[in-house]
């Protein structure tokens, strides 16, 4: 999804990252990548967990995330995709539990760990930002690209822009505007000229990648087998046509096409069996390969979502996308992309799903 930078674009790029606005992103100079080497379990290789949406806010989530195993994960590598917790206590405690259990832990940010509704000090979102930053590099937590055991591990900042749906809307139903729906548009304080309602955030994110590209540029010579991970969607394949959607305006407020651009730029254009994206961010559980990357997400998603089996789950979770050299099979429950594998995606058919349209008025 290859996406073209207007002067406006190259313009506002500049602003963002000027010194006004870098001072929130100010990270230690590019260095050769971390190469780290994971201790050997059972006479096994490296294992990569991966997990999203934890939500962790949520008493429940957090009792699942104290109850995983202290032992059977101590040699393995995690990756986080987004949306820990809301608060800053619960993101801190979240982390320091999967530190423990975990021998790496990766992290990316989420829309719901940028929010700044229950902060006890006063900050924006992106003082907030660096501010779980800062605890991830005192927790060891890793934000940046790492080797390990010859797997190249890259983390990628992003955020979601309306235009990045460009399929067909649902016309002739009342449905409530994005301002209404996404809590972002209010839990969230954004600095300066950055905004929810254009592309500055997804520019400015997908900015914060620039300081690594030495960095990834060595993982690209050095390592055959990559996992880049997002919390935002890269390609809107990846979420079920809006006709199926509860919130059929969701494609709205979910991706990036500069996330894609960049991972395409990583992996290449046409890619291999050797790449793989994981992200998060809709809740819904994914395995797919698109154009060449394996895209996967593995949620735990909230408590009444995986009580009514619609997203998410805890007996599965977390999801080994790679043991002992290889990326491993599919075995997770993915009821979407199962169903698009089988189903072509015919996003102009714009009549709501049968369980959609109960609950929509006729204009």
């Amino acid at each position: 999804m290859a996406s073209c930078l207007s002067l406006s674009s190259y313009s506002l790029c500049e602003k963002i990252t000027s010194k006004k606005y870098m001072r929130c992103i100010k990270r230690d100079c590019i260095k050769r990548p971390q190469v780290v080497s994971a201790a050997k379990k059972d006479g096994f290789g490296l294992r990569v967990f991966v997990l999203s949406d934890l939500h962790t806010d949520y008493p429940e989530n957090m009792a699942w995330v104290r109850n995983l195993s202290t032992k059977r994960h101590d040699q393995d590598v995690l990756l986080v995709a987004g949306d820990v917790a809301e608060t800053y206590d619960n993101f801190v405690l979240t982390m320091s539990l999967l530190k423990e259990r975990f021998e790496h832990v990766f992290f990316v940010p989420g829309n719901h760990d940028l929010w700044c509704r229950w902060e006890a000090e006063d900050l924006d979102s992106l003082e907030k930002l660096n501010k779980l930053l800062d605890a991830c590099k005192q927790l060891g937590v890793e934000t940046n690209p790492v080797v390990i055991d010859g797997l190249g591990i890259i983390p990628l900042f992003s955020w979601y822009h309306e235009s990045f749906d460009r399929e067909d809307d649902i016309i002739g139903v009342r449905i409530p505007s994005l301002d209404m729906a996404c809590k972002d548009y209010h839990a969230c304080k954004w600095p300066g000229n950055l905004s929810n309602r254009d592309t500055s955030l997804s520019l400015y994110f997908d900015t914060m990648n620039e300081k690594n590209q030495l960095t990834v540029k060595q993982i690209q010579r050095t390592c055959s087998q990559i996992i880049t991970f997002s919390h935002f969607v890269p390609r809107q394949e990846l979420c079920p046509e809006k006709r199926m959607l509860f919130y059929p305006n969701l494609p709205k407020v979910i991706g990036s096409d500069w996330l894609e651009d960049r991972i395409r730029s990583i992996h290449g254009v046409e890619s291999s069996s050797f790449a793989c994206h994981v992200f998060g961010h809709t809740h819904f559980c994914w395995d797919a390969i698109v154009d060449g990357i394996r895209y996967v997400q593995a949620p735990l998603a909230y408590p009444r979502e995986r009580k009514r089996r619609m997203n998410g789950g805890e007996t599965w979770l977390p999801f080994c996308i790679y043991s002992d050299g290889e990326f491993a099979a599919k075995v997770m429950p993915c009821y979407w992309s199962d169903y698009y594998a089988v189903n072509p995606r015919t996003p102009s058919n714009t009549q709501l799903a049968p369980w959609v349209a109960r609950f929509y008025k006729l204009v």
